[in-house]
């Protein structure tokens, strides 16, 4: 079988040969298949449309992974896009020849620091896992630097001087690791790591007014590497070998923190509509927060207690796919603790409704029970409250996911300091664990107490939800409800009965 490189690809018209051809514009932190998923298939196929007009020096910053492939590859690889959209089935292969090369910090970091005086020059991208954006005391002049930070610290120091502090050098620098205020954080570190290195006061000066480091949201699920029966498979009807090979969903949304300048140096923003660049984010972050987060939050343990292990198994089922739309669209949209037209929340909601039924994806509902208790607190509790302040009932479905919460943190028994609790949909009657670092108290909570009594104490807990959920009126009323229901019915049966009008006006 043939093998994918420059060679075949410009034989069978995969790619354009122009697109080899382009300036390196982009230097990127991170070989992952986040970024080749999500900005180096957007840079690609600005590329094919005459937009962007760069290509990517990758920095492999890291000793694990092999880029061997990459070399032997001529820097392309295939993305496999799977996913629905508008309840369509979406599957697209394309090459991408984004990356020009990729190189070691550990080996080359002379080769990366001569980047630095390419006047193409215009962006830098990273994914360094949330633990790369940290303030190490690291030494610029160490080849290379020891994180991140001092990295790419030591490329603009080299920038700085290559140019003469030319205002126009400046760099637009797009972090996408998954932290809150990824931007920001990023270039508090940057100036503090400057002054620790004692750098000059005008290379400061130019870091910080003549750079721009924007805060960014990612979202986009790329599993990477399919299964090796899946690999042959797609290499016989691709007709190539192709160690690269990436799976991605179809979905995508980029949200950077920018103006119309960063707009302009972003180009490749043309080309898809979830790239965003606005001056305020936040409203992206609150919908993939309240919307996705919390309905995955909520709907976690409902599901799996039901007998559900896979999220799309779950959207093919009708009751548990009206309730996960019913509790996103009628409930947790209105109850958004932000300003947010309902319209824009329901576009965004399908979005998300699309993704959990896309076919492709293994997402297990049972991972998604990890740190249950903080995610409930963080993603749903506000707006719980809020729904309250706008509303002033009870969120019917809201309810019946947090008693299903309550029970699905029953333990039955601790084994080498795992709780375990026990699924009565499972056939087998299989045990769970509960990952959670709230489950010694829940333990304790439901070995010493009614049903009734948990749901009272766990409600008036201000210690887990900084509030008092008892004083939301009839709140603690319809969590019973449901929590009895199940108790004495079983958990999908309640599902049924709750999508039943009469059952939620009781």
């Amino acid at each position: 079988m043939a093998f994918l490189n420059k060679k075949y690809v410009l034989e069978n018209g995969l790619v354009s040969s122009n697109n080899f051809e382009l300036p390196e514009r982009v230097l990127q932190f991170g070989t992952g298949v986040l970024l080749r998923g999500l900005p180096d298939f957007l840079i690609d196929k600005a590329n094919r449309q005459g937009i962007f007009n760069g290509r990517i020096v990758v920095v492999k910053s890291t000793d694990g992974g092999d880029s061997t492939a990459f070399d032997e590859q001529d820097g392309l690889y295939t993305l496999g896009i799977r996913g629905i959209k508008n309840g369509n089935l979406i599957e697209e292969n394309t090459v991408l020849s984004a990356i020009s090369r990729v190189l070691s910090a550990k080996s080359q970091w002379a080769e990366i620091l001569k980047c630095a005086s390419n006047p193409d020059m215009q962006i830098v991208i990273s994914n360094t896992t949330e633990v790369g954006i940290q303030l190490v005391q690291d030494d610029i002049k160490q080849a290379p630097p020891v994180s991140f930070p001092g990295k790419l610290l030591a490329f603009l120091y080299e920038r700085f001087k290559a140019f003469n502090g030319d205002k126009d050098k400046g760099l637009v620098i797009v972090p996408t690791e998954l932290i809150t205020d990824n931007g920001k954080k990023l270039e508090h570190i940057l100036l503090e790591l400057a002054h620790l290195n004692a750098l000059e006061t005008p290379f400061i000066d130019w870091l910080e007014n003549h750079n721009t480091i924007c805060n960014s949201l990612v979202d986009r699920i790329v599993p990477g590497k399919p299964d090796s029966t899946t690999k042959a498979n797609l290499d016989t009807q691709l007709g190539y070998n192709d160690n690269l090979i990436t799976m991605s969903e179809s979905y995508l949304l980029w949200a950077i923190k920018g103006d119309e300048k960063v707009k302009s140096v972003l180009s490749f923003h043309q080309v898809h509509e979830g790239v965003i660049i606005e001056p305020n984010i936040d409203l992206y972050s609150e919908l993939k927060l309240r919307l996705l987060n919390g309905t995955h939050t909520l709907s976690c343990g409902l599901a799996y207690l039901s007998g559900f292990s896979l999220v799309k198994d779950a959207m093919k089922n009708e009751a548990m796919d009206g309730y996960i739309k019913d509790l996103m669209l009628s409930e947790l949209a209105v109850g958004i603790p932000y300003n947010v037209d309902l319209e824009v929340a329901e576009i965004f909601g399908k979005q998300v409704l699309d993704r959990f039924r896309n076919p492709y994806l293994e997402h297990k509902w049972l991972s998604i029970t990890m740190n249950y208790t903080s995610k409930m607190a963080m993603r749903n509790v506000p707006t719980l409250l809020h729904f309250y302040k706008k509303q002033g009932s009870v969120p019917e479905f809201f309810a019946l996911g947090f008693a299903a919460y309550l029970l699905f943190m029953k333990a039955e028994k601790c084994e080498n300091g795992v709780y375990y609790g026990k699924n009565a949909a499972d056939t087998e009657g299989g045990y769970y664990p509960i990952q959670d670092d709230k489950a010694n108290y829940f333990y304790e909570l439901w070995q010493s107490n009614s049903w009734e009594e948990v749901v009272l104490a766990v409600l008036k807990n201000q210690s887990l939800w900084d509030s008092d959920l008892t004083e939301l009126k009839g709140f603690k009323e319809k969590v019973s409800y449901f929590l009895n229901e199940m108790l004495k019915n079983g958990v999908f049966d309640t599902l049924n009965e709750v999508l039943n009008p009469k059952i939620l006006s009781a």
